[in-house]
This record gives C-alpha cells, structure tokens and sequence, in this order.
C-alpha cells in the first residue's frame, strides 16, 4: 500500500471522529444547560440514541453483507450515500427548536438518525480494512494511519467546538446575584445582559449551530478525499468457488469464537470507561473543579497527547505485542483518581495528558486485534466468505450498547441526586456523583476489562502461525 492510499483511507475516518468527539464531550452539558431539558431526559437521549446506533450495526452488516460488487466497490457506495443525511442529522442535533414541549423527542429522532447514519459508515468502514491487503503487516501500518487521523479527528472536534461554544459556559455568567441562602449555596442566572439559554436566537444557541456547521463542513471535506484517493479490492481471501456464510449463521459463529468473544468483552467495558470519562469530563470540570475557564484547553491536551502517541504504541505492539501493549490502557487510573480528590489546575492538565496515552491505546489496540481475529476465524473456516461484516458490525453493536447504557446510568445518576441545569454551583451531591463517574466508575471498568483481556488467546507467536498458514491456503 502506498503512503498516499494510506492516509487518504485515514482521513476517511477522521469525520466521524470529529463529529463524535463534539457529541462525546459536550451533548450532555448541551442538553443540560443549553436546550434545558431535564438529567431524567438526557440520560433517554443518549441511551437510547446509542441504542439506535447499536441496533443498527447487525441491520446493516446483514444490508452490506448481502451487497453486490459494483464499479466503485461493495462497500464504498454504503459510504458515498449516507454522508449528507449524516451531515442534516448532525446539524439540526444541535438546533434550538422555537418551541419547547417536544425539545426532548426533537433531540432523540436526530440523534438516532444521526447514531444510525454513523454506523452505515462506520461498519463497512472498519471492514474494508480487510480489503486493502492480505499481509498483516500493511492491514497494522493502514490500522495505525486509521487511527493517528481518527485521533486527530477527535482532537479537531474537540477543539472546534470547544472554542467556539466556550463562550456559552465562562464563569462571568455566573458571577452575579449570589444567593445568600447558606444551605443551598445556588449561585443563579439571572443576568439580564444573558440571553435566556431557551431561545433559539440567544448567543449560547447560535454558537452551537455555528460549530455544527463548521464540523459539517468538514465531514463533506473528508469523505470527498477518502473517495479519490482509496481504491476497493474484490475479496483476497476467498476463492471463486467459496459461498458467502449466511448472516445468521456467520453471527452465531461469530459468538461462538473464543477470541473474539473475550476481545470484545474486554474493550467493551474499557471503551464504556472512555465514553464516560469523555461525557463526564466537561460536567466535572465546570461544577466539581471549578476548571470551567480551562475545559477546552483540558480537552485538547487529552486528544493532542492521544494524537501525538499514536505512532509510539504502534512501535510497543510491534515490539513487545499487542497485549503487553494493552497495560498502558492502565495509566490512567492512578491520575484520574488524584484529579477527583485534590481538583489542582496543574495536575489537571498532567492527567489529561496521561489520559490521552491512556485513550490512545485504547483506540488503537482493539481495531489492531480485530483483524487477527478475523484471520483466525478464517482459518477455521476456509471456505466461506463474507463474515468480516459480521465481526466488525457485531463488535461495534456491542460497543455501543455497553456505553449507551452507561452514558444513560450516568445521565440518570445526576437527575438521582439533583443535578439543575441553568444553575452555576451544583449540589454537594451532585458534585460526588461528577467524581464517581470520572474516577471510580471509570477505573473499576478499565481493570475488569484488562483482567479478560488476559485470558485471551491470540499471541504473536499464534498470529505468525495463523499468517503462513493462510499464506499456504491462499
């Protein structure tokens, strides 16, 4: 594969990235603070919007698995056709609706839409992995490249939307009319010089809409150089004679895959740590740290460190393997603790780098392992085709579900203790809630998820095996 092919398939992914980083990081504050709809409702928003996508993945491998090869590719076209309805369905996201008794099921039917659209970009995707090469060597080095610009992706997201909406959330606002109620210690918004959050022409609103469409803007971009620069092969694995496995069938083996089943055990609940550490993280720094001036420099830091060390854990997994890379997953934990129980701005900005090793990691060993995953399934099963679809929509269903319903926990936790939106200091409780889910919760999580990862059983030496044993196949 050329370097060129490479990046362009790279920067194919980035989009997605970049429109999900703005969701993981600021929906739920949006939501809360912006749309003023209650922490009951968000947690239904994003449950049931990651639901929506989850359910999707299967729905769509079977769609995709079914495709006919055309002049563009089996899988590209999947890509070409659902970019400009995700990019309406991101946008009106984050409208303001003029009216208020249905915000809350205006913004479950876009984010559905919007989770759906992802995933018929994300499955077909993630599997055309398998169709650049043969040799594992250049499916790693095209996974590295995927996940240095995802990452850069998810920094651009981050970023851009965290500079353009920061002015929605400064501490100013919150400077006047201080209640000198001791027991409740609620500072209020009522300045008359804000615009009330609840219309849709008030700055908080516009700024938003403003960082949608930039985001937009940029979706359109990648996918248009994802298109010029990356070309599709028919299957290389497959002989002429061999038929397509069933969906059904091909899922219920799938399940049965040892490999597979703990690999996805594992990362389910580490990714599920990651999204919560990314949806609490602005909460946390607003009301619990009082860091509401530094979020979005927080926010970089994490994902310029992620970015940054990319290329450093793809030499670790090529040296040391992929499972001894797998402990740096770990180092976040011991920091994310020390920032929940002593809020300091200087250790603050150190965690967030730490973290980004961490999430780095995170992000690029299981999409490295799935692929080893696949080869091994197919040599079990030499002559069938068609199951990569299968692993990758399944892996991602499983992904999504397990953070949807940690997000809508989360979500329901903050309306369990109290959480009011509008209002610039949350309650004690509320406040120990923020660091139970950007701490403990978390922690808990990546260390069950690493204890699976042990038991499983691809290695490098079994991975060299399965290679030349498909080599002789082939």
């Amino acid at each position: 594969l050329s370097v060129c092919s490479k990046l362009c398939y790279a920067i194919g992914g980035a989009p997605n990235q970049v429109a999900g980083s703005a969701a993981a990081f600021f929906l739920q504050i949006y939501l809360l603070d912006i749309a003023h709809i209650t922490p009951f409702h968000a947690s239904l928003v994003l449950f049931i919007g990651k639901a929506s996508g989850a359910v999707t993945d299967p729905v769509a491998g079977f769609f995709i698995s079914k495709s006919r090869w055309t002049k563009f590719g089996r899988l590209m076209p999947w890509m070409l056709a659902c970019t400009p309805f995700t990019v309406a369905s991101y946008f009106f996201l984050w409208y303001l609706p003029p009216f208020v008794a249905g915000r809350v099921a205006w913004y479950l039917t876009f984010y559905c839409l919007f989770q759906a659209l992802t995933t018929l970009f994300q499955v077909p995707y993630s599997a055309l992995t398998m169709f650049l090469s043969t040799d594992q060597k250049e499916r790693d080095s095209a996974t590295a490249y995927r996940m240095t610009m995802e990452v850069l992706g998810t920094l651009i997201g981050a970023a851009l939307q965290g500079q353009i909406v920061a002015s929605a959330h400064v501490s100013h606002h919150c400077t006047t009319n201080v209640s000198v109620n001791t027991t409740s210690h609620v500072i209020s918004l009522h300045d008359p010089s804000f615009p009330e959050p609840l219309d849709p022409l008030s700055h908080p609103a516009m700024v938003y809409m403003i960082a949608a469409g930039v985001i937009g803007g940029v979706y359109l971009l990648g996918i248009v150089i994802f298109f010029l620069g990356v070309k599709e092969k028919d299957d290389p694995y497959a002989l002429t004679s061999d038929r397509a496995i069933p969906f059904c069938k091909g899922l219920r083996l799938t399940m049965k895959h040892g490999p597979y089943v703990k690999l996805t055990a594992s990362f389910l609940l580490i990714s599920t740590a990651v999204q919560l550490e990314q949806s609490n993280f602005v909460l946390f720094c607003t009301h619990a740290a009082d860091l509401r001036n530094h979020f979005q420099y927080l926010v970089v830091t994490i994902l310029a460190s992620a970015a940054v060390s990319i290329p450093f854990w793809q030499k670790i997994l090529q040296r040391f393997g992929k499972k001894c890379a797998a402990c740096g997953i770990s180092w976040m934990i011991p920091f994310a603790v020390m920032l929940v129980t002593i809020p300091n701005l200087i250790l603050a900005y150190f965690v967030a780098f730490v973290s980004g090793l961490s999430i780095a990691a995170s992000l690029l060993l299981p999409w490295s392992m799935l692929p080893d995953v696949v080869d091994d399934f197919r040599l079990q099963n030499p002559h069938g085709k068609g199951h990569e679809t299968i692993f990758y929509s399944s892996y991602v269903f499983f992904t999504k579900m397990s953070a949807g319903i940690g997000l809508g926990i989360s979500a329901a936790g903050l309306e369990f203790t109290g959480y009011k939106p509008g209002i610039c200091k949350q309650s004690d409780d509320v406040i120990l809630t923020l660091k139970i889910l950007t701490g403990a919760v978390p922690a808990i999580l990546i260390v069950v998820g690493l204890f699976i990862l042990l038991f499983y059983p691809i290695t490098e030496e079994s991975r060299k095996e399965t290679k030349l044993a498909l080599e002789v196949l082939r």
